[in-house]
């Protein structure tokens, strides 16, 4: 029996989810998106593997997700059930597009990099709440960039992993990480092969530290080398971080 397998892209705003992954008393992107799929489509068996995990109120601009099937959809079809689902899904979550890709292709596994941003706002503004941190007083942007060149020496990031979490490694490949500022925000942006669990908001927390001169340099060295989440400092809340880009070989 000949299976197809289909990309979806999407968007999601994490706030009312307990993140991607189907969990049990608690109501995720993967579950209300599954459920819908599989009513438009009269299934029941449509597994829907995602390129990642995402945190309790996380949001994505950009995630990607697939699943298999016998039938071989047209892409008219295909962006058809797009518009479909659009209109059965909540107004939280978004379908961008579906397409047919190759059996080897993994959502999950094919993926090279994901780029993360993280989002902070320094001056009371009720039009930013909902999706940036409202942090109070100056950050040394300058220092905090010091610390990212700091971060990128090191693979093993066990200090910003959430405890107890089951992962074979704590290393990780991160390519690209920066502060800088984009109109009334502060942008934390870090880039990588893979990501621990609740480990950008982990790092953003404690870079924050380094930005209100809490920390130095040195603390900061001597913390990712310490291995010890408890030495680290406090994640940053939820609602400010993105999963904003995720690529894969062309």
């Amino acid at each position: 029996m000949e299976l197809y397998r289909y990309f979806m892209r999407l968007a999601f705003d994490g706030s009312k989810y307990h993140g991607w992954q189907i969990q049990e008393n608690a109501v995720t992107v993967q579950e209300v998106t599954t459920r819908a799929l599989e009513t438009l489509l009269s299934a029941d068996d449509i597994l829907l593997t995602g390129c990642g995990r995402t945190d309790t109120g996380v949001h994505a601009v950009e995630f990607y997700a697939h699943f298999e099937l016998q039938n071989n959809i047209s892409q008219e079809d295909l962006d058809q059930l797009s518009f479909s689902l659009n209109k059965f899904l909540p107004q939280d979550i978004s379908i961008h597009k579906i397409f047919k890709v190759s059996r080897e292709m993994h959502a999950r596994f094919s993926a090279i990099s994901r780029t993360y941003k993280y989002f902070i706002h320094t001056l009371k503004d009720p039009f930013l709440h909902k999706y940036s941190w409202y942090l109070y007083g100056k950050l040394d942007l300058d220092l905090m960039n010091e610390g990212s060149m700091i971060l990128m020496e090191y693979k093993d990031y066990t200090s910003f992993a959430r405890l107890h979490s089951q992962t074979r490694t704590n290393d990780c490949n991160v390519t690209h990480v920066d502060w800088s500022r984009e109109a009334k925000k502060i942008v934390f942006t870090i880039i990588a092969d893979r990501f621990l669990r609740n480990m950008v908001r982990a790092i953003a927390g404690t870079m924050i530290d380094l930005g209100q001169h809490k920390i130095s340099l040195g603390d900061f060295r001597e913390i990712i080398e310490s291995k010890d989440r408890s030495e680290a400092g406090t994640s940053a809340p939820a609602k400010g971080l993105f999963l904003h880009k995720v690529s894969y070989p062309d």
